[in-house]
């Protein structure tokens, strides 16, 4: 059975009074999602939402903790990793893991980055032996897939485009994903929303209808792939 792991970032709603400050990014997420859902419905599906609920931001406590053998670790230092070790088992359960982010101050939110932190952990998802030479460390976890769905305020931020030397957020997701075992990422994004004009209708509406159709290949994708078992 597919296992789902839904991530959203944006700090706003999918819905607000003012449409204008609806989220973008989780509208392109719940598209994916419910054409994902229709088309294989039999997928387990776990959600977070870290933008309304932020994961805690590591400190020289957890550092502490991560790095004490877990034997010996005390009662304090067992809590402090707890919301780790839950997050990290969320990514280890997953087969498709869905990532919705706005692109904030050309990168990632705040939030996003916590739940990274939290979840790029030592032993865990990635090991660090200096006998591999000038590239220690190695994930941990494999064969997972990302959908990466994300809105932006201006454009031109793909390979090649006008701002692509200023777009920090996917080339950090792509970067950071090898350790949640992903192994192949699909990417759908929004633009020109802070011109709010013609080009960002079209762009959203361009990628809401991405966001469905990728829906529905993936889902025809795992279906297949459990027929083949």
């Amino acid at each position: 059975m597919t296992h789902i792991l839904h991530i959203d970032s944006s700090v706003r709603a999918v819905l607000n009074d003012n449409p204008a400050h609806n989220s973008i990014s989780k509208q392109l997420a719940e598209r994916f999602i419910a054409s994902f859902k229709t088309h294989c419905a039999t997928a387990e599906y776990t959600y977070r939402d870290v933008g309304m609920n932020p994961p805690d931001f590591i400190n020289q406590q957890w550092i502490g903790a991560v790095f004490t053998p877990e034997a010996k670790r005390s009662a304090a230092q067992r809590q402090q990793l707890a919301l780790s070790d839950q997050l990290i088992a969320e990514v280890s359960a997953a087969d498709l893991i869905v990532i919705s982010a706005p692109m904030y101050n050309y990168g990632m939110p705040a939030q996003l980055k916590a739940w990274f932190d939290q979840i790029v952990r030592i032993n865990k998802t990635f090991d660090f032996d200096l006998n591999r030479g000038d590239a220690p460390l190695a994930p941990l976890l494999s064969g997972k897939t990302l959908v990466v769905l994300t809105s932006c305020g201006e454009f031109g931020f793909e390979a090649g485009g006008v701002n692509e030397r200023h777009g920090h957020l996917v080339p950090h997701l792509r970067t950071l994903s090898k350790y949640l075992g992903v192994e192949q990422i699909f990417e759908v994004a929004s633009e020109y929303q802070e011109f709010a004009d013609n080009r960002h209708q079209q762009s959203l509406q361009q990628a809401l209808a991405k966001s469905a159709a990728m829906g529905l290949q993936l889902a025809q994708h795992y279906a297949e792939e459990a027929t083949d078992v």
